[in-house]
């Protein structure tokens, strides 16, 4: 049996195809469009996930679609007339959008599903998933568990902001939920805006610029803005927030009570800003960590799944790990509304044709996150040459080596090798890599590379087996999605003087021997690499370590700011030419910057303030 998983017209469209209940193929539709984020309809994903497995569109028995639309224009309609006549403006403008995406949505993706194949009955073939029970179902299922409890958090989807669920073999029940507007995801979302970055995108910002500030406005934020209970549960003031009926996130009272307007995008970060996301993120810590103790209470299961755009802080799910509610956690990589699009085939799989259930051997049933295209040696070489590219072919032994002797020079080197990545990190597939005992690199990569703020961390891969001896974990972390300390023998110690630095000030401190990695509080942001997954990858660290006796590189996703991470050998290219990336590897394709045309650079906009 073969479902088709579908997220779209939301943000992250994506596209996931389980043959009896395996997940074969899963990707998202940026990375073939170029549009970060994009919404529309994922006719490429679609493609790659049918082409990279050789089924026709006459071979799909199911299409399952992440959530159900009638309910999210149902929940739309409801907010404006709970409201009303606030906002009145904003529903005006938004109405003929609902009624074109969300109130006639299903005919629009019968429509774009003919175009596949129009001699397919899709509408006998469409099921409707719900937005949460999604989120779960791509928790719990490819989890290696055979029962769990799973904790969903995001924005919003229909109506549901939060979720617990328990699963149970094919079994999923979603037994408790928090409603819109109520919702932790949009609380962060609000500070992201408030600090001057872009909502459902510059979360992460957030969490990365945390560490550099005080939580000193938790007091603040409970006292106006969030009612947390004992159990995790929580209701918003909405007197603060904008987002029920208006264009912004926040208003003008939420602006007073942290004393002036928001942060616009291009202005220097000040000490507010980040005290600021220091303080919304010691909120979600403690709002997940009574969630989870209240759960793990209530169900005496052991083990705990997490999906929601929410379980993408990584900060928080390490401090869930330490805590020991539960004696094994487990994130879906794609854990925002892509990953809907596996959650959704799920759904369609075990709770629609309730088909059994069977644990994958080994960690898990994502296969590393490894899911999307790849591309042959032949197809390559084609497409780097139509490119303009100058490249040597190498043989597995020669360009490993090439590669670690680059990387232990301390040059930048792009990593494109295998199948694509499904979800928003690079896991060394679409990588570009540097070597974490520089102190320079993680600037060097933020300025010259990616272009972005030099504030941002970069995570560390490290061999899995070598861990323990660089980190204080003792767990897997196959998909970055865990921050944990770095191990007490390998830190510097600060000076007096050091400690008394603010913010920004604190960046140029290196903090351990792989200081390109280390965060300002000693954190960092772990990929551990298993040879089984990965093997390229782990040949890649095991040679550098045997070259440097490192077993960690720096890892960060394969593209400069503002762009989706690459998806082709001549995206790979086009990155290298227009970035101070100094070395390239497609295939077993070896690029170096010197010996290119140089009338190929690209051109990247960096207009930003630099800190």
């Amino acid at each position: 049996m073969k479902i088709l998983g579908i997220s779209a017209y939301y943000h992250d469209s994506a596209a996931a195809l389980l043959r009896d209940g395996v997940v074969v193929a899963a990707a998202q539709e940026e990375r073939f469009t170029r549009k970060k984020h994009d919404s529309s309809f994922p006719h490429e994903a679609i493609r790659s996930c049918l082409e990279s497995t050789g089924t026709r569109a006459a071979d799909i028995d199911l299409v399952a679609f992440y959530d159900k639309p009638f309910l999210k224009f149902e929940r739309l309609l409801e907010t404006y007339l709970a409201f009303a006549p606030r906002g009145f403006a904003s529903f005006r403008e938004a109405l003929p959008v609902w009624v074109k995406d969300k109130l006639f949505q299903k005919r629009n993706i019968l429509k774009e599903l003919e175009q596949l194949d129009p001699n397919q009955d899709w509408n006998q073939k469409l099921l409707f998933s719900e937005h949460h029970l999604s989120h779960a179902a791509s928790a719990f299922y490819p989890s290696p568990f055979e029962r769990a409890a799973v904790l969903t958090l995001d924005g919003v989807g229909e109506w549901t902001t939060s979720s617990v669920a328990i699963g149970n073999g094919r079994d999923l029940k979603v037994t408790r939920e928090i409603h819109f507007p109520h919702s932790l995801g949009l609380l962060y979302s609000a500070f992201t805006y408030y600090t001057g970055f872009k909502v459902n995108s510059g979360e992460y910002k957030v969490m990365g610029l945390a560490p550099y500030g005080s939580p000193r406005f938790v007091d603040v934020i409970k006292d106006n803005l969030i009612d947390i209970k004992d159990d995790g549960s929580y209701r918003l003031n909405l007197d603060y927030f904008e987002y029920c009926t208006g264009l912004t996130m926040t208003n003008g009272k939420f602006a007073d009570l942290f004393g002036g307007p928001a942060r616009t995008p291009e202005q220097r970060l000040t000490q507010r800003e980040m005290d600021l996301a220091a303080s919304v993120q010691a909120i979600t810590e403690e709002v997940m960590l009574k969630l989870a103790a209240g759960v793990a209470k209530e169900s005496g299961e052991r083990n705990l799944c997490l999906a929601g755009g929410v379980a993408l802080n990584c900060v928080a799910n390490g401090k869930l790990l330490r805590k020991k509610y539960f004696d094994r956690l487990w994130m879906q990589p794609a854990a925002g509304d892509a990953g809907g699009a596996l959650g959704a085939a799920y759904v369609a799989f075990h709770k629609f044709q309730k088909q059994e259930r069977t644990i994958a051997p080994g960690m898990d049933a994502m296969r590393g996150g490894y899911l999307g295209p790849q591309f042959t040696q032949a197809d390559i070489e084609a497409r780097l040459r139509r490119a303009g590219a100058v490249f040597e072919v190498m043989p597995d032994d020669q360009l490993i080596g090439e590669c670690a002797q680059s990387l232990a020079d301390g040059k930048a080197l792009g990593w494109f090798q295998g199948r694509m990545e499904f979800g928003p990190r690079a896991l060394g597939a679409r990588s570009i890599l540097g070597d974490a005992r520089s102190p320079s690199m993680q600037k060097t990569l933020n300025l010259k590379v990616k272009y972005r703020e030099s504030f941002r961390p970069f995570a560390p891969s490290v061999l899995a087996e070598d861990a323990p001896q660089y980190f204080n974990i003792d767990s897997e972390s196959p998909y970055m999605l865990l921050v944990a300390d770095v191990a007490e023998q390998h830190r510097i110690p600060m000076t007096e003087a050091q400690n008394a630095l603010f913010g920004i000030d604190r960046l140029n401190v290196p903090r351990s021997s792989i200081p390109a990695v280390t965060h300002v509080d000693y954190s960092a942001r772990i990929q551990t690499v298993h040879r089984e997954t990965n093997p390229r990858y782990h040949q890649l660290i095991s040679r550098f370590k045997g070259i440097t006796g490192c077993p960690v590189v720096v890892n960060t996703s394969f593209n400069v700011r503002g762009e989706p991470i690459v998806g082709s050998p001549e995206d790979a290219f086009r990155c290298f030419m227009g970035t101070e990336i100094e070395s390239l590897a497609v295939g077993n394709c070896f690029l170096r910057k010197e010996r290119q045309d140089p009338s190929l650079k690209q051109n990247y906009e960096t207009k930003f303030e630099l800190d």
